[in-house]
């Protein structure tokens, strides 16, 4: 038993301790440019950031292929990021569009897909009131139904412990 334990034991910590070694460098993502929203109707605006410039000094952004043309990002509230604003052009066919940012130090680019769709993103719908089973509930309807439901249960119970009492005693049925 103890050997089981130490293998399982010594099989966790190994790969444990390759997770570690396999993890990455860096702990935030700054790989990329973040699109919000992400889906967007034709003449909507779209907010852009990126933390993957250093101190967000000089980005150039790019929604030509959108057809929103150039813009640009300004350093934002946190000392690494820079977001910017575009409007896409009312006349945008729907699809999706890669939307770019270049660094103006050392050249970077980063990108992000945005998807243009001609009916806007629908907000959830919470169901409110009751649903129309068929079932019924004691407390709605008609109180002269719910009277004889309720009369019609307690003959039924009577006769069947009746029946099952004659039944008992050898009187047959």
């Amino acid at each position: 038993m103890r050997g089981t334990t130490r293998l399982l034991t010594g099989s966790a910590l190994a790969v444990a301790a390759a997770g570690l070694v396999t993890a990455p460098a860096y702990g935030d993502d700054t790989g990329g440019l973040r699109l919000s929203p992400s889906s967007v109707v034709p003449g909507g605006e779209v907010a852009v950031d990126t933390a993957a410039c250093p101190d967000g000094a000089g980005v150039a952004g790019d929604a030509s292929a959108v057809g929103a043309g150039d813009f640009s990002l300004v350093p934002g509230t946190a000392e690494q990021d820079a977001s910017g604003r575009f409007r896409v052009p009312p006349s945008a066919q729907p699809g999706t569009y890669e939307i770019a940012a270049t660094c103006a130090e050392g050249g970077r680019r980063v990108s992000g897909d945005l998807v243009v769709t001609l009916t806007a993103p629908r907000e959830q719908v919470h169901p409110r009131g009751s649903v129309k089973t068929g079932v019924g509930g004691a407390l709605g309807g008609d109180p002269v139904q719910t009277a004889a439901g309720v009369s019609a249960l307690a003959v039924a119970a009577a006769g069947g412990t009746w029946l099952l009492h004659r039944r008992a005693r050898g009187d047959g049925i």
